[in-house]
């Protein structure tokens, strides 16, 4: 079994500094740059002095934020029929933490890099997915048809672990009896908190999370971390609590004893889809992996890249947005009926000049740092055990392993390949753990990356051609303890005067697409219902 595979058929790290990391041998000199993303020009929210607007126009509706939240929001008002939309964002490219990027030889992500196959009762999603051809048909029971060049190809998974390539990431191979139990007692849970439903009707756990059962013995789990839920079942296997630990840096960029226990089961237990031609724990990926998906979002809409929005203020009934034009070093403005802001909440309560809110969002709400890099690589030696997969773990290792951004290709012989490798920095606190990460070397970063690889492929130091790295500063909110029913976040979502709303994956504290994607949808909603009154 593994992660994936489990929801098929139902630890500790180090506190070692980055550079400490870094040291020893010298590797053989690669190319690359540490490419993003703009954090020294995000910063500039923090000066005063950045001029006057120099232009002014006026829209309908302006969307702040280009990520997946924000460009739902975007294609949703346009299907309602409120097309004077405008979309800015900081960054060169838009879409967020699922942006992607290419070679001569393949795209390949720069962040998510899939999603699971959705539930049955998303119904917009799943019209989306339609839209951009990963759904083909319905079948006569009424279940989606997936486009099989998108479901993930096998073989799927590995982890490499007590010698040899396993195939799956939960560990299996050298456990005594005993550890095996306790996995399988932890999936058995886990599987049956998937078709539990509260009081209320609704069940325990569900996407979007605010849709999930408020009953407090649900509820109870959000106010203890994964470790001590874990324990508190007397589960004390050091390969259970690894993989534990795993999946929630992988997925929240949050170690499993700092973690809610809610949200860590909410992975497991808030997947229920169905398909005619596939299982609910499959994954849909891409070459360039969300990025996919995020470049059909942004199909017909008015974007503007490069766009440092430093205020957002209510004047005379409308919406007054500035910008800084990073290209041209100016400061613009639109004046709107409605703004919605799909920022974090750190940003959003920036942009509002609002410092009460500030530091209510300094309180309340923490964000994972992530590095990600692209690795050009050659013919990689192997060690024993199952071959290359999609997603390739190695077990105790401070990063998560790599995807094979080539491995979605039909072509079987591939010279060259691209492998995108995640770490998301847990070694540290969020604060130091960014600033280390910001200071931290291409050359520094290089070393560490093929001194954990060299681990399971020998010659990668030989045939790496180019590694370009990727810091995510504020990659994803972490869902710790409490956070579900913290009436902070709450009130952080609510609309200012009707004219101001909010969408981002933070309000919900778990960054997933669907979440992000109906983050979007809600706040346009409001601005339609608005319209509507306002005609009548």
């Amino acid at each position: 079994m593994d992660r994936r595979n489990f929801i098929k058929i139902a630890g500790t790290l180090t506190g070692l500094s980055l550079l400490a990391e870094a040291c020893g041998d010298n590797p053989t000199m690669v190319n690359g740059n540490n490419i993003g993303a703009s954090h020294k020009v995000g910063h500039l929210l923090h000066e005063d002095n950045l001029g006057t607007s120099v232009s002014t126009n006026v829209a309908k509706v302006a969307i702040i934020g280009g990520g997946v939240s924000g460009l739902s929001a975007a294609r949703y008002l346009s299907q309602k029929g409120i097309d004077d939309v405008v979309v800015l964002d900081l960054e060169k490219e838009m879409g967020g933490n699922a942006r992607c990027g290419a070679n001569e030889f393949t795209k390949y992500p720069w962040g998510a890099h899939y999603i699971p196959l959705p539930n049955n009762n998303l119904t917009e999603y799943l019209s989306f997915l339609q839209e951009v051809g990963v759904i083909t048909e319905w079948n006569k029971e009424g279940l989606p048809v997936y486009n099989e060049f998108y479901l993930c190809q096998d073989p799927e998974e590995r982890l490499y672990i007590n010698g040899t390539w396993q195939e799956g990431l939960i560990p299996k191979f050298g456990l005594s009896k005993d550890e095996d139990e306790q996995i399988q007692q932890f999936f058995k849970f886990v599987n049956e908190c998937r078709f539990r439903i509260g009081s209320d009707g609704k069940d325990a756990f569900s996407i979007p999370v605010d849709d999930s059962s408020t009953d407090a013995e649900f509820r109870i789990l959000d106010q203890m971390t994964m470790k001590d839920r874990l324990l508190s079942n007397k589960w004390d296997s050091k390969y259970l609590h690894w993989y534990v630990n795993y999946c929630t840096r992988d997925d929240f960029g949050t170690k499993y004893d700092e973690i809610s226990a809610w949200t860590a089961i909410h992975y497991f237990a808030a997947r229920k889809g169905k398909a005619a031609n596939a299982r609910y724990s499959d994954v849909l990926t891409w070459e360039e992996g969300n990025g996919f998906l995020v470049n059909h979002l942004k199909k017909n809409q008015n974007l503007i890249n490069s766009a440092l929005v430093t205020s957002v203020q209510i004047t005379q009934d409308k919406v007054h947005v500035e910008y800084y034009d990073v290209n041209c070093h100016q400061v613009k403005s639109y004046i709107v009926e409605h703004c919605i802001v799909a920022t974090p909440q750190f940003v959003s309560a920036k942009l509002l000049k609002d410092s009460a809110r500030q530091e209510e969002v300094r309180s309340n709400f923490k964000y994972a740092p992530w590095m990600v890099a692209n690795i050009q690589v050659g013919r990689l030696e192997e060690r024993s055990g199952i071959g290359p997969c999609w997603d390739n773990v190695i077990y105790d290792s401070p990063a998560l392993g790599y995807v094979d951004a080539t491995h979605q290709q039909l072509t079987q012989q591939r010279n060259k390949r691209v492998l995108t490798y995640y770490r998301p920095l847990t070694h540290k606190n969020v604060v130091d753990a960014r600033k280390e990460a910001i200071e931290t070397t291409h050359e520094q970063w290089v070393k560490m990356i093929l001194k954990d690889l060299k681990k399971v492929h020998t010659n990668i130091e030989k045939v790496t051609d180019k590694i370009d790295i990727m810091i995510w500063g504020h990659a994803m909110a972490q869902p710790l303890p409490g956070h579900l029913d913290n009436i902070v976040r709450k009130r952080m979502a609510k609309s200012i005067d009707d004219k101001i709303h909010f969408a981002h994956s933070d309000l919900a504290g778990i960054s997933i697409f669907e979440e992000a994607f109906y983050q979007g949808i809600h706040a346009a909603q409001k601005i339609v219902a608005l319209a509507k009154k306002n005609f009548k």
